[in-house]
């Protein structure tokens, strides 16, 4: 499992143009709990945390490097916002040549209207979207 997070120096000038179009954005520095991990999610040692700036989990960071390592050719992306970070990681993934598969009730975002919206174009351009449940089947006949 890769988690990711967005995390800016205490400053949060290092966020550029996407801090401006979301000044909120500012406030995710190390000293703010909402920088963790969502409670209830345990981090396990095997597990990595990536540190990320932008929507996409791919831009500026060594994912694309560390699946190809291992050998991934699939990503399951969940988490929100389902019109931001889920939407670029998803274009990110499919550029990059990996399979990207969205569980539309593990993705949200702050409206239903965007949310479907995007699940609606990532559907079409870059992944599949498909039910929770699909992909539990789908982990289920992994070796």
């Amino acid at each position: 499992i890769i988690f990711t997070k967005v995390l800016y120096h205490s400053h949060g000038k290092d966020g550029g143009v996407f801090a401006q179009k979301v000044p909120i954005l500012r406030t995710m520095t190390a000293d703010n709990p909402l920088t963790e991990i969502v409670p209830g999610l345990q981090v396990s040692e095997d597990d990595t945390v990536l540190t990320k700036k932008y929507p996409s989990a791919f831009f500026g960071t060594e994912l694309a490097s560390m699946l190809t390592a291992r050998g991934c050719d699939t990503i399951i992306l969940v988490g929100c916002s389902t019109s931001g970070c889920i939407r670029a990681t998803a274009l990110d993934a499919m550029q990059h040549g990996f399979r990207c598969i969205v569980p539309r009730e593990c993705v949200g975002d702050r409206t239903r209207e965007v949310h479907e919206s995007n699940l609606f174009d990532i559907n079409a351009k870059n992944g599949d979207v498909v039910s929770a449940s699909e992909v539990h089947e789908y982990l289920e006949k992994l070796p």
